[in-house]
This record gives C-alpha cells, sequence and structure tokens, in this order.
C-alpha cells in the first residue's frame, strides 16, 4: 500500500520549493513524492571499481581511479584562466583540469593527499588528462566512502532545468532527500505468497537500490521487483475490467445460423476461407453464444479477409433478427468497405447503406427511417454513425476498423445505441506486438488471421538507391505495357527547405516527363485537394483510365486496386516501418505477381538501413512490428499515445516480454480462484487495486 506521504506536493519536499517545482512539474512532469520517486535513472555509471592510471584508455566514457596530489598551480590570465593538478599513482601520472569556478575549487585540492578522482578522459601529447573532475578526498577503511563507490544513478534533465541546478546530479540529491526522509512510508502492496514464489525484493529495498544499488545484482533484483509490480497491476485493471464487464453486461445470443449466412457461404463467397478465417469465424461464433457481450479485437494483415469475416458475423446477426454497422475512420475507407460489402452480396440480397459527412440530407433521412423501421441491415460510415439522430431498431453486431484513430468516449457511444450493449468486433491491419497487445488491448479477447487468401502471391520488395532511377522506370513501363497499374507515393506536397526530400510537385514534373500523353494517363491525389476532386481521380484509377497514380501517403489505407501490381515509395528512409507496411499491401491484391521498390538516397541512418532492410527482408506484419517497436519504442507505436495505458515507468515492452506473461498468467490464475479479491490472503491486494485505481469506470469499452 502507498503511504499518503507520497501524494504530497513535490513543493513540500527539503530543497525544492516554489520555483523549482515549478520547472520539475513542466519540464519532468513531476507533480509529487511519488512521481520523484518514479523518476528512474535511465542509466548506471560503474563506480564500483578503481583504474590504474596506466590502463586508463582514450574512449572510455568514464573512469574512477586513487591517486595522491602532487601539484596544484593557476595558469594564464583573465579568460584564459585555468588551474592544472597533478595527480599520481604507482602506475604513472594524471593532468586534471579545470576552467571554471577555479578560486573554490583551488582552496578546497590539499596536494600530498589522496583522492577519489572521477571524469571522463582524454590524452594530450600522449599523456592522461581529465577536465572537471569529480574529487573526494579518500579515507582509507571508513564508512564515507561508501556514498562513491556504487553504481551511480544518471537521471533525465533537461536545459531548463540546469538554470535550477536540477542537472541529473541535482535530481539524485533530491532523491535521496526524499528517501531518507520517507523511505518508511514506503510500504508493500504485492501479498507475501506472491512475493515467495517470485522471490522479489521488498518494496521498501527496490526503490531503495534502484536509484542506488551498491552493485549490479542488487540493481537487478530491485528492476526486476518494480517492472514485475508494474506490469502486474496494469495487468490486473485490464482482467478487471473484463471480469466486470461479462458479469454486467450481458450480450445477445445468436443462437442460429440461418439463410443469410449459408446463401452466402454455399454461393456468393467468392474464394474457400483460409483455415485462420474459419478458426476466427468459430471463435466469433462461439462468443455470441455465450449471452454475454463479445469484445474482440481482430488483427490481420493488409489483404488477410478480415472485412469478409467481418461481413459473416454481420450476417450471422441479420439471421438472428439484429441490424450491424460497420464505423471508418476515413470516408476513403467506408466507402471502400461499402463497395466490397456490395460486391460481395449483390443487389437485392440484404439492405446495404452508406452514410458519411458528404451524404445529402435527403438521402440522410432516408436512411434514419429504414434504420428505425429495421428494413436497413447493414450501415457502413465514419464517426457520422453516433450522432444522436441516428436511431437503430436492433443494433446487435459493431465492427470499428482501425480502432485506435477513435477515442473511447467515441466508441461508447455507438455501444449504448441498443438497450442490450451490441457485440463488438475491432478491426485493425496494423499488426501490433505480441506485449503491446497484451498491454493495450489486455481487456480484449484477441483474434489472428495470420495467412493470406489463396493464390495470393507474396509480394517482392527492391530497394533501389537514387543512381538506379532509370532502371525503376524501365521497370514501370515493363509492367504498364504488361497491362498493369503503379502507384508512385511522395512523402511531401510542397517542397520544404529542411528536408531535401522529392515532392510531389517535382515528382508529377518528372513522371509527366518520363510518361507522356497520350501514351500514359496520371491520376494525382494529395490530401490538399477536395474530397470531390480526390474521389474523382481515384474512380479514374479503379476503372483503369490512368496506369500511374501519383500520390502522398492519403491512399495508405482504403485503396483497393487489383489490378495494380507496383508501388513505388520515394524517400522511403523517410517513412515508418508500419507506414512502409501498409503502403506495400495496396498492391498484390490481384493474382499477378506484386513489387514494391523503395528508393532512397544513398547515405543512410543506422535505423532508417534496418528499416528498408526489414522490408525486403521480410513481408510478415508482426514480424515488422516487433522490429517496429524496437526502433521507435512501444510509446510511439501508432495508437498508444492517445490510449493512455503505456504510461510505464520501470519497465520496458520492447525487453520485458517474459515479466509481462508471468504477471499477466498470475492475474488469470487469481481472478479464476478469486475473482472479487475476498480472500483473506487477498487483501493487501483488493486496497492496492482500490486506491490505484480509485473506482472503475463503466463506459470503458476496449
Amino acid at each position: 500500500m502507498e503511504s499518503k506521504q507520497f501524494q504530497t506536493p513535490i513543493e513540500y519536499l527539503k530543497g525544492v520549493g516554489v520555483s523549482r517545482a515549478e520547472a520539475l512539474k513542466k519540464e519532468l512532469q513531476i507533480y509529487s513524492f511519488d512521481d520523484l520517486l518514479k523518476h528512474y535513472p535511465y542509466k548506471y555509471i560503474d563506480r564500483t571499481r578503481f583504474y590504474k592510471i596506466k590502463d586508463i584508455q582514450p574512449d572510455m566514457p568514464y573512469v574512477q581511479v586513487l591517486a595522491r596530489v602532487t601539484q596544484k598551480e593557476i595558469l594564464g590570465e583573465k579568460h584564459s584562466k585555468r588551474l592544472i593538478v597533478q595527480a599520481k599513482d604507482e602506475t604513472g601520472f594524471l593532468e586534471l583540469a579545470w576552467f571554471q569556478g577555479i578560486r573554490w575549487i583551488e582552496k578546497t585540492i590539499i596536494p600530498g593527499k589522496v583522492y577519489i578522482i572521477f571524469g571522463k578522459p582524454g590524452f594530450f601529447n600522449g599523456k592522461a588528462q581529465m577536465s572537471h573532475p569529480e574529487l573526494e578526498l579518500y579515507f582509507s577503511g571508513a564508512n564515507q566512502q561508501k556514498g562513491n563507490l556504487t553504481l551511480q544513478p544518471a537521471y533525465n534533465s533537461t536545459e531548463k532545468l540546469k538554470q535550477f541546478s536540477l542537472d541529473s546530479k541535482g535530481i539524485q540529491k533530491l532523491i535521496a532527500t526524499l528517501l531518507e526522509q520517507h523511505a518508511k512510508d514506503i510500504h508493500e502492496n504485492l501479498p507475501l505468497y506472491i512475493i515467495n514464489r517470485y522471490r522479489l525484493m521488498n518494496r521498501q529495498e527496490a526503490c531503495r537500490y534502484i536509484h542506488f544499488p551498491d552493485n549490479s545484482n542488487q540493481l537487478k533484483e530491485a528492476q526486476y521487483r518494480l517492472k514485475f509490480e508494474e506490469l502486474f497491476f496494469l495487468q490486473l485493471k485490464l482482467l478487471k475490467n473484463k471480469l466486470l464487464r461479462t458479469q454486467k453486461f450481458k450480450g445477445n445470443i445468436f443462437d442460429k445460423v440461418g439463410n443469410y449466412f449459408n446463401e452466402f457461404y454455399q454461393h456468393k463467397l467468392p474464394f474457400p476461407l483460409t483455415n485462420a478465417q474459419k478458426r476466427v469465424l468459430k471463435e466469433i461464433r462461439q462468443d455470441t453464444q455465450r449471452g454475454v457481450q463479445m469484445n474482440r479485437l481482430l488483427q490481420g494483415d493488409v489483404g488477410s479477409g478480415k472485412t469478409v469475416v467481418a461481413l459473416m458475423c454481420m450476417l450471422l446477426a441479420i439471421d438472428n433478427g439484429f441490424q450491424a454497422c460497420i464505423m471508418a475512420p476515413t470516408e476513403i475507407l467506408a466507402t471502400q468497405h461499402y463497395e466490397t460489402i456490395k460486391s460481395l452480396v449483390d443487389d437485392g440480397f440484404i439492405e446495404v447503406a452508406l452514410l458519411t459527412g458528404s451524404v445529402p440530407q435527403k438521402a440522410r433521412k432516408a436512411i434514419h427511417h429504414q434504420l428505425e423501421d429495421g428494413s436497413l441491415h447493414i450501415l457502413v460510415g465514419t464517426h457520422a454513425l453516433i450522432e444522436d439522430k441516428v436511431q437503430y431498431k436492433n443494433l446487435g453486431f459493431v465492427v470499428i476498423d482501425e480502432q485506435h484513430r477513435f477515442g473511447v468516449e467515441q466508441r461508447a457511444k455507438l455501444w449504448r445505441k441498443n438497450i442490450v450493449p451490441p457485440h463488438v468486433l475491432v478491426m485493425t491491419a496494423t499488426p501490433i506486438p505480441r506485449t503491446l497487445a497484451m498491454t493495450m488491448y489486455g481487456d480484449l479477447d484477441i483474434s489472428v488471421i495470420d495467412e493470406l487468401p489463396a493464390g495470393r502471391k507474396p509480394i517482392q520488395t527492391i530497394h533501389f538507391y537514387e543512381a538506379q532511377r532509370l532502371r525503376m522506370f524501365g521497370f514501370m513501363k515493363q509492367e504498364i505495357a504488361k497491362g498493369r497499374q503503379v502507384y508512385v507515393v511522395y512523402p511531401l506536397i510542397k517542397e520544404s527547405e529542411k528536408l531535401d526530400l522529392k515532392n510531389l510537385d517535382d515528382g508529377i514534373e518528372t513522371m509527366s516527363r518520363e510518361f507522356p500523353k497520350p501514351q500514359y494517363q496520371l491520376s494525382i491525389v494529395h490530401g490538399k485537394l477536395k474530397a470531390s476532386e480526390k474521389e474523382y481521380e481515384m474512380q479514374r484509377f479503379i476503372k483503369g483510365e490512368t496506369q500511374i497514380m501519383v500520390a502522398t501517403t492519403v491512399i495508405e489505407v482504403g485503396v483497393n486496386v487489383p489490378n495494380a501490381s507496383v508501388m513505388i515509395i520515394e524517400n522511403a528512409e523517410r517513412f515508418g516501418l508500419s507506414q512502409l507496411h501498409q503502403l506495400r499491401g495496396r498492391v498484390g491484391r490481384g493474382a499477378e505477381q506484386s513489387y514494391c521498390i523503395l528508393m532512397s538516397k544513398e547515405k543512410l541512418s543506422n535505423d532508417g538501413r534496418i528499416r528498408l532492410n526489414t522490408m525486403v527482408k521480410t513481408n510478415n506484419g508482426f514480424e515488422i512490428a516487433e522490429i517496429d517497436m524496437q526502433l521507435r519504442g512501444p510509446g510511439n507505436i501508432e495508437g498508444t499515445q492517445q490510449s493512455g495505458v503505456l504510461d510505464l515507468k520501470a519497465a520496458d515492452l520492447t525487453t520485458d516480454y517474459e515479466i509481462l506473461t508471468q504477471a499477466r498468467n498470475l492475474v488469470i490464475e487469481i481472478f479464476e480462484k478469486d475473482p472479487h479479491l475476498a480472500a483473506p490472503e487477498n487483501q493487501l491486494l483488493n486496497q492496492a487495486f482500490q486506491q490505484k485505481n480509485g473506482g472503475l469506470s463503466w463506459d470503458k469499452i476496449s
């Protein structure tokens, strides 16, 4: 349990005060004692060993030596004044230099005494040197040395904080003061049976040793304890939400498979379902028969057939007397889903309508009327679906596509459109690394479509440098001659002075020159066009009237042209991995071999090279997502920012998969035996949980 002491505002800690507190709040979001305690070091400097002077190498980051000062002198005049100190051990000499605070430092150094000298080494004329080292008088065998012979913590700070003397050292002092005064107020929040089972360090020690470890074993134990605790309480919250929801919210029972589903499956399905699609349908079918509201996340790579699965689930709802809807984040994507569904079910089979911001008022009224009298089976649209005016007769199944683009409140509105909450299927084509799925979507059941439909050939990805541009043009001409179409994607519209990028305007000019009319026709699409203009250009490409679509990333989601077989990405090094993967997924939708060409400049950063090599090496979205998370960190993966879930202080999702799995499995085990945390051994857990979460929100749907 956390003591109330740690909720104390940071200005009341000795040595902080009002102005420093303001800076800490603004720069590092440190508002309370607890926030400061959880401002963990980002690295540790090894002060546990001493080097001999002769062993010092110029490439060492920091070294610590024990040496006797032999002489000191101030040299130079005014601005060039410096303090030079000579020190030696039995293996050689070391020169120390200061250019600031000279008078004060000179007074404190006593020739003939032995000092602990710590700093970054350098060499001048073959002699070892250190500028502005830390110096501490050495007392042989005395306890005072304890302070420095440790792993020294290094803390994140900012330029602004340094003006308040709150660099890494300044923050270290504040944390030392906090622990000195309040370590006794750090109480245990895990029951003894968990501590014993996982051999966890006690909480008070862990909080002390993560900041001031004496050795690396102590540090490892402290880190493990705090990571485990953090991930454990996160999983406790997510799985408790899930448990409460299944207890509180009854779900509509889809107990029959009727004409709509069977007719579609037997006569309208354009290709056989993959085993992965069958498995997911079975999971959803079981969910909708349990009498509990379903909340399931469906992950599947671009082109893996998620929309067909979603449609079949919606047909199941219709068979059981319910309506269904599918909500997408953009008009392009909503229209895409509408077109796909219409082409699959053809006219007269079921009633499907599209509702977006640009639907005229008259058509809108007709849709509202059909929804209310129940004659409309499936409504596809953008967030226009959650407007108050949109009322359903009996909404039973909701599909939310690319849900990270919607806030919790928007989803909850859709959820309240029926007395018994509808079943919810959340779909994403952005593959999510395992650890992220277990934290961001830990309270949803997860299904994965991990195979492509039969007959789809894997896309071949090639990386070309600028010097190979003519080869790229030649390849485009070959493919167009075969009757295929090509996308060319640019990162920017207008030339930016700061970024040397191939921009769209230049690109259009180059393409028009290289692919002249009337032999070739171009479509041009970017974010500054009006919706109607964009739609017109898209339609020309979809109908095959143009062979090349030159575009910015507006085509990242929601364009389905089976005849397009080449995706060219200009300045590919400027795109993130998940974006490159999404763009590549725009081709390879027909039976023909498709290609993705990544164009880049010759000089690449290390991360840029890793991204492009990864794309060439694999088509597996999950593999790509794992590498993306290692490069960018979990907090920057699309969607995690707005979810607020990933405010992790100790744990790191890129490296702590095993601890996360242990913590999640333990929570599942505890809830199976004691769903209300009412058993005597779980009292402490229940109290800590209530305190951390301050009551639970019932509006949360994912």
